[in-house]
């Protein structure tokens, strides 16, 4: 910029470009990393100076303007992130995330050890700027998962007896009914209101998704199902061979939520009543097959291949269960054989992110290729995902020591 971005005024920014505003609020939120980072250098030097005593959060309440809980959480992440998180720190120092997003890290990593904690740092490193916190968090957990697997199982163990109901009453007569669940229960549950919501969704129906979903649940609750129709709720559990056949506990994972104990799976996959639909993976390549492609809407096993494959939507920053999202035809139906039906030219988006594909200076481009999805915004800045792996592949595939240029870790085909 040719500019102080601290001697701007309201009157420099009101007569700004587009692009002009998009650079200066990319430099301010830099300025703000750079910023959190000095503050959470001079906190730890604090509360290193009065001996770490209880009492540095009151200070730093009063000197902040904050709650001594806020404070209390500011002090904690301050000595986490310098003395277990370094590189995460300088991440901050270097402009790249925010406090907040840092916070997701240290939440995540609390209960490892120092030791572990410093190898998910190492491991995370380099790996987050431009992520949203919600990628960071699950990039951070995949490598507590990673470093520490028999942990994370046995945490995970301990949390399912933690289960909870809660009623938090609110204003204007309003309250909120709070369950804390097994993730497979609760995604289980909000698929089968979800669904049943989309259904009584009729062009004569006034009410919102939201507000469907909220009556439906309620419904069942309260015993109410007469009128409410059936729904066959599905979720995907992705479960590597080997896990499956017991062999290891490592590579399952919930859509739309993350890693879960292989124990957990493998009760899923012998319920011959489940809800959950099971998706085994080849722990070697990864691999899944391609089905049908002549007709505008997906064969059914063409859209479950989609979404299973996409996990989410795929537009950037977006965390929607591709089971909620739309399988769009990224490029038109209507242009023949350019716009055909099948998973080179399918992805998952949300209704909103379908919209937006539509919005003049807006431009998703799906490169057939290598599936990476590349979005353009209106000021030309490019945000590019691709489906991720549903598991990290092994690199000890068999044949591997017959390959002398094999890579270390092998993409599943797109």
């Amino acid at each position: 910029m040719m500019y102080n971005l601290f001697s701007l005024c309201g009157d420099d920014i009101s007569r700004m470009s587009d692009h002009a505003a998009v650079e200066t609020m990319s430099v301010a939120r830099e300025a703000i990393c750079r910023a959190q980072a000095i503050q959470v250098h001079a906190i730890a030097r604090l509360c290193k100076v009065r001996g770490h005593t209880r009492w540095v959060a009151d200070e730093v309440a009063l000197g902040l303007g904050m709650t001594r809980q806020a404070a209390a959480g500011l002090v904690g992440a301050a000595e986490v992130l310098t003395t277990r998180l370094p590189r995460l720190l300088a991440a901050m120092e270097h402009g790249e995330i925010d406090l907040h997003t840092a916070g997701k890290v240290c939440d995540v990593t609390a209960a490892l050890s120092d030791e572990h904690a410093r190898e998910v740092d190492e491991r995370i490193a380099g790996r987050l700027a431009g992520k949203d916190p919600a990628r960071v968090r699950r990039i951070a957990r995949d490598a507590v998962c990673a470093v520490d697997p028999d942990g994370y199982t046995e945490r995970a163990k301990r949390r399912r007896k933690d289960r909870r109901v809660e009623l938090v009453h609110a204003e204007e007569g309003m309250a909120s009914l709070w369950a804390y669940l097994p993730a497979e229960i609760a995604s289980a549950i909000y698929a089968r209101v979800d669904g049943i919501a989309r259904k009584l969704k009729t062009k004569d129906e006034d009410r919102t998704l939201d507000q469907l979903r909220a009556d439906v649940l309620a419904d069942l609750a309260l015993g109410k199902h007469e009128g409410l129709p059936g729904v066959l709720a599905q979720v995907y559990v992705h479960v590597p061979i080997d896990a499956a056949l017991g062999i290891t506990n490592t590579g399952c994972e919930l859509a739309g939520h993350g890693p879960i104990p292989g124990k957990v799976a493998r009760q899923i996959m012998h319920d011959p009543n489940s809800v959950w639909r099971k998706v085994t993976c080849d722990p070697a390549s990864g691999a899944v097959l391609d089905v049908g492609r002549t007709r505008y809407r997906p064969p059914a096993a063409l859209d479950e291949f989609v979404r299973v494959r996409d996990r989410e939507c795929r537009a950037p920053g977006c965390r929607r269960p591709a089971q909620r999202s739309d399988v769009d035809h990224h490029r038109d139906y209507r242009r023949g054989k350019n716009g055909h039906t099948s998973k080179s030219n399918l992805n998952c988006l949300c209704r909103r992110c379908h919209r937006l594909k539509d919005v003049e200076g807006w431009d998703f481009h799906l490169n057939e290729a290598t599936g990476e999805l590349t979005v353009t915004t209106p000021t030309g800045r490019q945000h590019t995902t691709r489906p991720e792996t549903i598991f990290k592949p092994n690199v000890e595939s068999p044949d591997k020591s017959t390959k002398d240029n094999s890579p270390d870790i092998q993409e599943p085909p797109f």
